[in-house]
């Protein structure tokens, strides 16, 4: 770890000069003049948000430049500091030499670099890779003003080992992540506008376009990694021991995530269940509300939402409503009295399914007679209705009400269960009375 303890070396160094130069009075004069600075600008920047709001000038601008006023108006006290710091450097500059005023030149340049970077991370909205890429650029930015950048690269990429023929330095990991950081948030940015896109194209359907989707994030991502380590110069080869111990992962620990992840793919491929279609599976009914790598959302109508592993829609039996069209057929069984017309009963059922608001009139409600029950005339009434995603039960209560109101109006009577007893034999039937002993 030479470049470890030379990177120590040089920030004790530094450290240990700190006291000797408070030495020359320009030092504390300028720190006072910054800290004058600062507060200035703190004072005069609350007084100016408090006073006048400018948002409200530009909610027509484009959102870039919205959000990059509203973060300089955050740092509106550190623009006016960097103001009155160079006005101030200036001052000193020609009353003095140059020399006495390389602090405030400092902190000026160091909180300039603050603001630009501010205003330039503002079009990254990941919150965490906002705030890592800040630290990461303000801090290269630091080390440059001050003059440490040069030797903090060199000590970093002296700083390293060696694993399986490739050598690792600070300074290489350093890189590694930064830009795979970049990069894959640039992949992921740019997939998620892809899918947008395609979910503008209605030639497409609802599956196609998720598949497309998935394909086009897992290319970029993979597109954007390997660009990465062969930009910072790792040899492929060297990874083939890491590759080969996933293989063994994958074949004893991760088999039912790469099912699922096959799994899902299988699904988007062949189109049997897509964003949209009316389901059953096990003991789930719903609708299809998102299709992931590892799962599939599964909304019911209660409100829940069933996270279904793509593995189940492979291996179980899948009830598909809106498998090839969005028309489902639903049956009622019911029974009338001997007394009863059928040939009415089947017209008034009939007109009573028509008059309900969700079902269909092509293909038209049909009634037929099924059975010459053991006390009714047995019938099923069916119909068609066409969008099974607002429910089945509604409409089913809403034709079976239609149908008794209907026959209670046309005098239609609902036969109940009755049993009749014979009696072959008379029956002997005795009275005992009994009361308290006397």
């Amino acid at each position: 770890m030479e470049g470890f303890d030379e990177i120590l070396e040089a920030l004790t160094g530094q450290l240990a000069a700190i006291p000797a130069s408070f030495t020359s009075v320009w030092i504390p004069i300028q720190l006072a003049m910054i800290a004058l600075a600062a507060l200035l600008g703190w004072a005069l920047a609350a007084t100016v948000r408090r006073r006048f709001d400018v948002m409200p000038y530009v909610a027509d601008w484009p959102t870039v430049l919205r959000r990059a006023i509203r973060v300089a108006i955050v740092n509106l006290g550190i623009i006016l500091c960097i103001a009155l710091l160079l006005l101030m450097r200036i001052a000193m500059q020609a009353a003095t030499l140059p020399g006495r005023s390389y602090l405030i030149g400092v902190a000026a340049s160091l909180a300039t670099a603050w603001v630009v970077i501010a205003i330039a991370a503002s079009l990254i909205r990941h919150a965490f890779i906002n705030r890592v890429v800040s630290i990461i650029a303000w801090s290269l930015a630091a080390l440059s003003i001050v003059g440490l950048l040069d030797d903090v690269i060199a000590a970093l990429d002296r700083a390293g080992f060696v694993i399986g023929g490739l050598r690792i330095t600070a300074l290489l990991a350093l890189k590694t992540a930064a830009l795979l950081l970049i990069s894959l948030w640039g992949a992921v940015a740019l997939s998620n506008f892809l899918d947008t896109r395609l979910r503008t194209y209605q030639d497409l359907t609802p599956s196609i376009q998720v598949l497309l989707g998935k394909l086009a994030r897992v290319a970029l991502i993979t597109l954007a990694v390997l660009i990465v380590l062969g930009s910072v110069g790792i040899d492929f080869s060297a990874l083939a021991i890491f590759s080969g111990a996933v293989g063994v992962g994958v074949g004893f620990g991760l088999q039912k995530i790469v099912s699922n992840l096959v799994s899902g793919i299988i699904l988007l491929a062949d189109k049997s269940i897509k964003p949209g279609d009316v389901i059953t599976v096990g003991d789930s009914f719903g609708w299809v509300d998102t299709m992931g790598a590892r799962y599939t959302s599964v909304v019911s109508r209660d409100g829940r939402e069933f996270l279904i592993p793509n593995e189940d829609f492979i291996t179980q039996r899948v009830v598909n409503w809106t498998f090839s069209n969005d028309r489902v057929r639903n049956d009622i069984k019911f029974g009338v009295s001997y007394g009863s017309d059928p040939h009415v009963v089947r017209a008034i059922a009939i007109a009573a399914a028509a008059g309900v608001a969700r079902v269909l009139a092509d293909p038209a409600p049909t009634c037929h007679l099924t059975d010459f029950g053991a006390s009714s005339l047995d019938f099923v009434l069916r119909y068609w209705i066409r969008d099974p995603n607002d429910g089945l039960g509604m409409v089913r209560s809403a034709v079976m009400l239609a149908l008794w109101d209907a026959f209670k109006r046309e005098g239609i009577e609902f036969p109940f269960p009755q049993r009749d007893i014979n009696v072959r034999e008379p029956v002997r039937v005795v009275m005992e009375r009994g009361g308290p002993a006397a």
